[in-house]
């Protein structure tokens, strides 16, 4: 059994589990957040000197390996994923695994094998904007998803946004997955208890930074999900020392402070 005193980030005061409210005033500081999608554009002014690391997979034969990456983002969508996240938590350290090509399409193998990059170094965030609705990668899938969380990473997955599931953004045992919604505001995101996607973040006409130097207006759940992780990425600052079950019990009960509260 826990002991809780008021000193403590987590509380058990009236109205159940809840984060202290001090979380807020992070920046994410000391806090590793890997963007698995198609790279990130290192100079981008909202993003220059916030990039720890940069790889990109090759395929050699039937091995997917990583080697550090110079072709920045090939698809513009890692860049804005990675902007949201900066902008929620702006000291956090970002790194980008680059398993898209252009036009944001990838191969399934190589997309298991960034996942697998991402848990091996131990990322304490691992941002999934990006998903499968092919059957054949479920069982390795849920596999990586049961290794991150034993590991300690925290998944954040977006949900399809097409109305059939994908993986693993379905796997929400193992994982947090978020779907968009019309509130602007970061940190009023919501949660549907027992619902298959779980949590609501901003995803509707986000700004967000583009390879080049520019912004645009972007809907869709991928938009949605790095909301979430950089909150994660706050929470964790505060106390490093949170599992993947306090961080999802304490998304659940911020959210249900954001409903009581509006």
């Amino acid at each position: 059994m826990m002991n809780v005193d008021d000193s403590q980030f987590l509380s058990t005061m009236s109205g159940g589990f809840r984060p202290q409210a001090h979380w807020r005033s992070c920046s994410g500081r000391g806090v590793s957040v890997a963007v698995i999608d198609s790279g990130i554009d290192r100079d981008h002014p909202d993003l220059k000197g916030r990039l720890a690391e940069s790889v990109e997979a090759r395929v050699e034969g039937k091995r997917v390996v990583f080697e550090p990456s110079k072709s920045g983002d090939s698809a513009g969508h890692g860049t804005a994923c990675a902007g949201i996240i900066a902008k929620v938590a702006p000291d956090a350290r970002l790194n980008s695994i680059k398993v898209l090509g252009a036009a944001g399409l990838g191969d399934g193998n190589v997309f298991l094998a960034g996942l697998e990059y991402a848990i091996k170094q131990r990322y304490k965030v691992i941002n999934l904007s990006l998903g499968t609705t092919k059957p054949q990668f479920f069982s390795p899938l849920h596999d990586l998803l049961d290794r991150a969380y034993q590991a300690g990473c925290i998944v954040v997955a977006a949900a399809n946004n097409l109305p059939q599931p994908s993986f693993p953004s379905v796997f929400s045992s193992s994982l947090i997955s978020v779907i968009k919604s019309s509130d602007p505001d970061p940190m009023n995101f919501g949660f549907t208890f027992g619902e298959v996607i779980e949590l609501t973040a901003p995803g509707v006409n986000v700004r967000a930074p583009w390879p080049g130097g520019g912004h645009r207006s972007l809907t869709g759940n991928s938009f949605a999900c790095p909301h979430i992780a950089g909150i994660i990425a706050l929470l964790l600052e505060k106390d490093p020392n949170l599992t993947p079950f306090h961080i999802k019990s304490a998304l659940y009960a911020i959210a249900s402070e954001n409903r009581r509260g509006s």
